[in-house]
């Protein structure tokens, strides 16, 4: 199965660099580069926000309102100007500064940003809620849902990826989560009109490309690869939950 060539633009090359130490930059008031990368983040990651704050107990409208007043504050530049880097983890940030915004600035803000951040996000809000119909009642905190929220939406942008670059990647996409052991391969060289010996290196090789789409996805969400491993960790366990 041959990869298709990267995507390019200037979406994809904004997205390639937004990393954590984007953050500072976006702070700034000349940056607007560093606040694409940011709502590039954003696209990706709203609706585990969206949710948090309708498992707390808000309604729908009020919830969109909130999260999008949300993005319009930080993407001025107000609440990233108290980002702390130390933190490390995007995904961290964002929660701490929402609970942040909620407590400080909603009743404040709500009103007057209302549609102020639709030309720059595509936000899918009914999208987001079915999400919550769907999912059966669950004890954990709000604050361990939103980590499982964001871990799948994370998985979920790799595999958009890997669709987008890969040839007859819906066909292929099952053996990502299969055991090597439980894999015929025989049966997919009969599928794919292919030896044996060619299915195993696809299989292979479409695995390293996942792995390595992971560790990319997630190293843009941090300060320093040094934290991927653990992220990555960190992540997987609350999945498994």
């Amino acid at each position: 199965m041959p990869a298709t060539p990267e995507p390019s633009g200037q979406h994809v090359s904004l997205f390639a660099t937004t990393r954590w130490s984007i953050v500072g930059a976006a702070a700034g008031d000349d940056d607007s580069r560093a606040r694409d990368g940011l709502a590039l983040l954003f696209e990706v990651y709203w609706p585990p926000l969206y949710r948090y704050v309708r498992r707390l107990g808000r309604v729908e409208q009020d919830a969109e309102d909130l999260v999008q007043g949300f993005f319009v504050h930080l993407l001025e530049g107000q609440g990233l100007r108290l980002a702390d880097r130390d933190r490390g983890r995007f995904r961290a940030f964002l929660l701490g500064s929402l609970k942040n915004y909620m407590a400080n600035e909603w009743q404040r803000d709500h009103r007057q940003k209302r549609g102020g951040f639709a030309p720059h996000l595509s936000i899918d809000w009914q999208d987001a809620e079915s999400g919550l119909a769907l999912e059966s009642a669950d004890e954990r905190s709000p604050d361990k849902l939103f980590d499982r929220e964001w871990a799948l939406a994370l998985l979920d942008k790799v595999l958009s990826d890997l669709a987008a670059e890969e040839e007859d990647f819906v066909r292929w996409k099952p053996f990502l989560s299969v055991s090597s052991e439980r894999i015929s391969y025989a049966g997919i060289a009969a599928e794919f009109a292919m030896t044996e010996g060619a299915a195993r290196v696809a299989v292979h090789r479409l695995r390293k490309r996942y792995r390595h789409r992971l560790r990319e996805e997630i190293a843009r969400t941090l300060a320093s690869d040094d934290l991927v491993d653990d992220e990555m960790q960190a992540l997987f366990a609350v999945l498994s939950e």
